[in-house]
């Protein structure tokens, strides 16, 4: 299979640095904005200063904000944020090729159905055929050349496999699975339990209390993985406990560094309105939540990181019932 030409559906930090690794792997590749700003700035300056500023890209990225000009890609690479993806994929669908790999690279459930995005563009392009690109890697760091390793998942191994070569790059690794949804749950849930650790750090509550959250936190998602027909293994790999490691150690995260907000006492509303870029864990909690309720999935972690965002619990109340739960067997 040849992916020479590859789409990538949204300018923001990861789309950018996505674009720019194709191109320096050899692909030609077409990015496209939906603000014409930012297609713009990018043609005239060969820089995203809106959401990775300092990083210069590649003379040969073509931009464009018309979703015409990816007819006739190899391959898709859909980086718009979760909430935004079945109308973005309901929009492409006119101008892809049927069968067309179209790869799901945002992290997240859909708000309204608790859906998983494969279902989302299952859905909306149902001609199309779904991966999912999800693991630890900050945007920053790919962009300048830093070393990365992510998952492809797809439920045809040899167009994962085929992907898996065609969109890594030297310092950019990628492995592959056939379970689409391990890799989808491990990369929605983290970003939940990744505002929890936050709020953690924000309330300097230590290092051992940290350690705790992040380690109880996995443990939740690996139920809520479970209870979808996920792969242990895959919930112990990159997608899963590795992304999660990633996403709630550092400051770079978007929902860690929300949640340290939110625990040093500012308001959801306020530090939303002061930032470009989506932190998904705060649209994707409340449809993690109501899942494992309807589904009877034990989460008490997400379930009280979706009432904090959703103004119904304050931070001191969450942290005081989550330290009363009766004592319990670890397994």
């Amino acid at each position: 299979m040849a992916f020479d030409r590859i789409g990538v559906i949204g300018a923001g930090a990861w789309g950018t640095a996505l674009a720019e690794t194709l191109t320096l792997a050899g692909r030609q590749v077409v990015l496209w904005a939906r603000r014409l700003e930012v297609a713009d700035a990018i043609r005239a300056t060969r820089m995203n200063h809106a959401y990775l500023p300092g990083a210069r890209l590649d003379e040969r990225i073509e931009v464009t904000t018309d979703l015409a000009a990816l007819a006739g890609a190899d391959a898709l690479l859909l980086v718009v944020p979760a909430q935004h993806l079945r109308t973005t994929a309901v929009a492409l669908a006119p101008h892809v090729a049927p069968a067309t790999p179209v790869v799901i690279c945002a992290k997240g459930l859909e708000q309204a159905t608790g859906k998983t995005l494969a279902t989302v563009l299952g859905e909306a392009m149902p001609a199309a055929t779904a991966a999912v690109l999800s693991g630890p890697g900050f945007a920053a760091d790919v962009v300048r050349g830093l070393p990365a390793a992510v998952t492809l998942a797809s439920a045809d191994a040899g167009l994962g496999e085929a992907l898996a070569v065609a969109l890594g790059y030297r310092h950019f690794r990628i492995y592959w699975t056939s379970d689409v949804t391990g890799v989808e749950i491990g990369g929605a849930v983290k970003n939940v339990l990744a505002i929890a650790a936050g709020i953690v750090d924000g309330r300097a509550l230590g290092a051992s209390a940290h350690a705790g959250l992040v380690t109880r936190g996995f443990a939740e998602l690996s139920r809520f993985g479970r209870a979808h027909g996920a792969r242990a293994e895959t919930l112990m790999g990159l997608s899963g406990l590795g992304d999660l490691m990633l996403t709630c150690g550092s400051a770079q995260s978007r929902n860690m560094s929300l949640g340290r907000a939110l625990g040093q006492g500012r308001v959801l509303a306020e530090v939303l309105g002061t930032r470009r870029s989506v932190s998904e864990g705060v649209y994707t909690a409340g449809a993690v939540a109501k899942v494992a309720r309807e589904r009877g999935i034990e989460m008490p972690i997400a379930a009280a990181v979706a009432a904090i965002v959703a103004g119904q619990l304050g931070v001191d109340e969450a942290i005081t019932a989550l330290l009363s739960r009766p004592f319990r067997a670890e397994a």
